[in-house]
């Protein structure tokens, strides 16, 4: 059997007009092993890095599954803290590598979003889904808790909003829930919908001017200047969490009904 944290992909392509499309996908639905987020971050900072590229859109395989999270096969292998720090680390660095990127980052969100898919989401510019964009915070129910993407997710929709979605865990937010708090921008009822709009608006600031849009990214930004920092500690309580009695039991529990 293939070792599924050596499995996915994550593609970068740029057009003429200066709009890189970057695809990540995994078997398991859109989840992302270490290996996958590290690829993911590199290609982010890559394209923020390229003069060919004006804007970005973040986008993942498939129909129904946007991001199912941080890699469950992993998660289930740690023993040790320094394993787990770096483990939660995966979507730290990605979520700072969006940040610092100096161009827009437009997310396309085709369906539902889990743990670390909701701060993937959160962290984009401007995110549009489809109404099956379903979105959970899932980590207390294994005993641990968003602490990686809970400033992301935060900054986006409030602290009201975030400490719903910690505190119920195992609940489903709806679309039209997420759009209403801020972290959606745009639900469609089609990909097709979807996909014309996107394409409609990274050609808009694709023709935009490119400094005025990294000095805006800037700006929209410049309340996170400490989250390198922040994120790292945050994946130190994650990684520590993760090795207590109660996750391991949870953790083992979750596997006998996989």
């Amino acid at each position: 059997m293939a070792d599924k944290t050596e499995l996915g992909s994550v593609d970068l392509h740029t057009d003429s007009k200066g709009i890189a499309t970057i695809t990540f996908e995994h078997p398991a639905h859109n989840s992302l092993p270490g290996k996958l987020l590290a690829k993911l971050a590199d290609t982010i900072t890559q394209a923020g890095q390229d003069d060919a590229v004006k804007v970005i859109i973040l986008r993942s395989g498939g129909d129904r599954t946007f991001c199912a999270g941080a890699s469950f096969d992993e998660l289930i292998s740690i023993k040790d803290f320094e394993t787990g720090k770096r483990f939660f680390m995966g979507f730290a660095n990605v979520i700072n590598a969006m940040r610092k990127c100096p161009k827009f980052i437009i997310g396309r969100v085709q369906g539902k979003a889990v743990g670390g898919g909701v701060g993937l989401c959160a962290a984009m510019d401007y995110c549009v889904a489809t109404q099956w964009a379903s979105v959970k915070l899932s980590e207390l129910a294994i005993g641990i808790g968003p602490f990686v993407v809970g400033p992301a997710v935060e900054r986006k929709v409030g602290t009201s909003a975030m400490t719903q979605l910690a505190i119920n865990a195992t609940e489903w937010k709806t679309a039209e829930w997420a759009q209403h708090k801020g972290l959606f921008t745009e639900v469609f009822d089609t990909t097709d919908q979807q996909d014309a709009y996107i394409s409609s608006l990274a050609e808009k600031l694709a023709a935009s001017n490119p400094e005025a849009m990294m000095r805006l990214k800037q700006v929209f930004w410049e309340d996170a200047a400490g989250w390198d920092e922040l994120l790292e500690a945050r994946a130190a309580m994650s990684g520590q969490l993760v090795l207590s009695d109660f996750t391991v039991k949870a953790i083992e529990k979750f596997k006998q009904k996989a």
